[in-house]
């Protein structure tokens, strides 16, 4: 259920049926909006029905959820969520969401500390302002590269002091959480841990914002309960990241779903962005998309950058060499005004 206050409700009206909702033994969610607020109820809804809160002072309405997915439902959050991440070298603070375009660009794989830095010196200079890079990589077959673990990240954090870029790098393992959650400035959630209940709960906890990739064969329903998950535990710092589905069609390596990214504009406050790389599979293909996310609506897109695709340990033949990137990154910028953001 949602409780709509009234716009002149005062704090100890709203304390006051906060308060109740607690008694029930539900857990209540305020949100509070430029023209008003409101209070998400999560729990057994069926208790609401016998309880009088209409009559409360400073609620004007209430209204019913039937959708699965309450903390990540656009109703309960009157603004969309923008995510603030704190100042790095003096520079200004980036935000994710809102009007402003977020690109995190990168190897598939910390390959080298050499190689690492080259790429990172490249995307810095193009204008991207968060490190993508795998440490830990979960990969198809067992025999494939798996990353460099522990010293990949040292490898990460030693980039992000030398260019003030974000680091976003995946956890595989809940006994891996702590050390990433130190380490990296955004935990990634990998499109085969999506559904990772026990996973997501343990980074639900985390002080760090969490973007989930959806899943190979996942709904858009399924990647928003996935969500709910880590929200659930009071992270509410939550990223969507569209990065295809398998389909039939055997021409690229996924489906990129463009159309999820309106749906989830719809339906969700969450900021939402788009890999073309993993959607496509095929370098040439990632500049059209990646242009394509933005116009849709997408609040910033991740790219697979390489300076020798032909050497890449993973994932070399999805990635972008640095002139690529920078013409991708030139024609995203005109897209990007056209469509109300700035980069």
């Amino acid at each position: 259920m949602i409780i709509v206050l009234k716009r002149d409700a005062t704090e100890a009206q709203i304390e006051h049926i906060l308060e109740k909702i607690r008694e029930w033994g539900l857990t209540p969610s305020l949100s509070r909006g430029e023209e008003r607020s409101i209070i998400g109820v999560i729990g057994n809804e069926s208790i609401l029905r016998v309880k009088p809160v209409d009559v409360f002072p400073g609620v004007d309405y209430t209204m019913n959820v039937v959708k699965p997915y309450k903390l990540a439902n656009a109703a309960f959050h009157p603004a969309r969520t923008v995510i603030e991440l704190p100042s790095l070298n003096g520079a200004a603070p980036v935000r994710i969401g809102g009007n402003e375009l977020v690109v995190m660009a990168g190897p598939c794989a910390v390959e080298s500390r050499e190689g690492l830095l080259e790429v990172a010196q490249c995307v810095k200079e193009a204008g991207a302002t968060v490190l993508r890079a795998g440490a830990f990589k979960p990969r198809t077959s067992p025999y494939a590269f798996q990353g460099m673990g522990v010293k990949g990240l040292s490898i990460l954090a030693e980039a992000r002091e030398k260019y003030g870029l974000y680091i976003v790098s995946e956890v595989m393992d809940t006994r891996d959480v702590e050390m990433i959650e130190e380490m990296c400035d955004i935990i990634q959630i990998g499109a085969r841990n999506m559904q990772n209940f026990n996973l997501l709960k343990v980074v639900g906890r985390c002080d760090k914002p969490v973007m989930i990739k959806r899943g190979l064969s996942s709904t858009i329903q399924e990647l928003l309960m996935s969500a709910e998950y880590v929200m659930s535990q009071g992270n509410q710092r939550v990223i969507l990241c569209e990065r295809g589905i398998r389909t039939f069609e055997p021409m690229t390596r996924n489906t990129l779903d463009l159309s999820a990214v309106p749906v989830l504009n719809r339906e969700t406050h969450l900021p939402v962005i788009v890999d073309p790389s993993h959607g496509t599979g095929h370098w040439d293909l990632v500049r059209p998309m990646a242009c394509a996310a933005v116009a849709a609506g997408a609040d910033g897109v991740m790219v697979e950058v390489h300076p020798r695709p032909e050497e890449a340990f993973s994932d070399g033949s999805q990635s972008l060499v640095p002139a690529k990137f920078r013409l991708m990154m030139e024609q995203m910028r005109a897209i990007a005004g056209a469509v109300g953001k700035t980069m």
